[in-house]
Formats: structure tokens, sequence, C-alpha cells
């Protein structure tokens, strides 16, 4: 449903007809919209971002970090490019002023993505590869800077977008395994 286009936003009531069940028997399950906003992109996102990887500790710790961050890109060989997605994402949530509803979708996608950067940083510190700090701040610099680069990626740049993506990506990885973030 979310990938409907503009408008077509997540409710209980929406998915529950979708489904063929009762918005009760929905309403059990996820009391809010939120919970299941939050319930279904974590399904959609451990289709897309599988979470084993970096717990994988045959790869390095940089790696596994970079592997967190990079999957939040649009690989350079998808079907669909970085320049749609972005269409997407500007038609949906930019071009018009945004609904409540898409507001809390847009939300939604947020925590879940924040939460699994969040999560790769926790692995880590665990193992002693990150020094313990504020994993939030370093998430949102991760974040922030994965988003840079995804913008920089549409953009008609003279660059080789893949090498400045990866080396970007690696400079941000490393400074926050450096604990300068």
């Amino acid at each position: 449903m979310l990938g409907e286009g503009a408008g077509a936003a997540l409710s209980v009531r929406a998915v529950a007809e979708r489904a063929r069940v009762s918005t009760g028997s929905l309403r059990h399950h996820f009391p809010t919209q939120r919970a299941l906003m939050d319930a279904m992109l974590k399904v959609v996102f451990d289709l897309v971002l599988p979470e084993a990887g970096f717990r994988d500790t045959s790869i390095s710790p940089r790696d596994r970090l970079l592997g967190c961050v990079q999957g939040l890109l649009v690989p350079p060989d998808s079907t669909r490019g970085a320049r749609e997605a972005w269409l997407t994402v500007h038609e949906r949530y930019i071009a018009q002023e945004p609904t409540q509803a898409m507001r809390a979708e847009y939300q939604a996608m947020q925590r879940e993505v924040t939460r699994r950067v969040e999560e790769c940083l926790n692995v880590l510190v665990e193992e002693g590869a990150l020094a313990p700090g504020d994993t939030t701040r370093r998430a949102r610099f991760l974040l922030t800077l994965a988003n840079g680069v995804a913008i920089e990626q549409v953009l008609p740049s003279e660059d080789a977008h893949i090498a400045t993506e990866l080396d970007m990506l690696r400079t941000g990885v490393d400074l926050v395994l450096d604990n300068r973030v």
C-alpha cells in the first residue's frame, strides 16, 4: 500500500479492508496506526535490509557498519534507480503539504531506519569494536550522511558516483569507529 502513490496513506481500516479482516481484529493486534506502521515497516525492511549481515563477525566491524549504511541507498544496478526513488519521495512527502497520515508514515520509516542503524552500532559496542557513546547521535550522523549521498546520486555530477559514494560513506564510518562523532 505504501507504494501506491501520494495520498494512499496506510491506516488500520484500509489494511483491514485489504486483508479482508475486521477492523476490530486488526486493532486487537495493532491498537494504533503507529503500531501497525511500525510492525509493517519492520517486515518490509527485513526483506530489503536484513539485520543478519551486521552480526557476522567474520566481516570486519568497519565493513559491517559500511554495509549497514550503504544498504540504505538505492543500489547502482537497481532496476528502479536513485532518481526514480527520489522522485517518489518528492511526490509523496515534499511536493504538497503532507497530511497527518503522510507525516506519520514518513516518521515511521524514519524510526525504523534509525532503529536499524542504532542496532548495528549497539552490536559493535557489545563486541568492543566501538566505544560506548551517544548511539542516537552517531546514527543521526550516519543517516544524514546517507541522505546527502542519496541526493548526490541523482545530481548530474562529473564524479564517478559509486567511487565518491563509497569514499564518503567510508569516511563517515571511520569517524564513528574512531569515536570522533
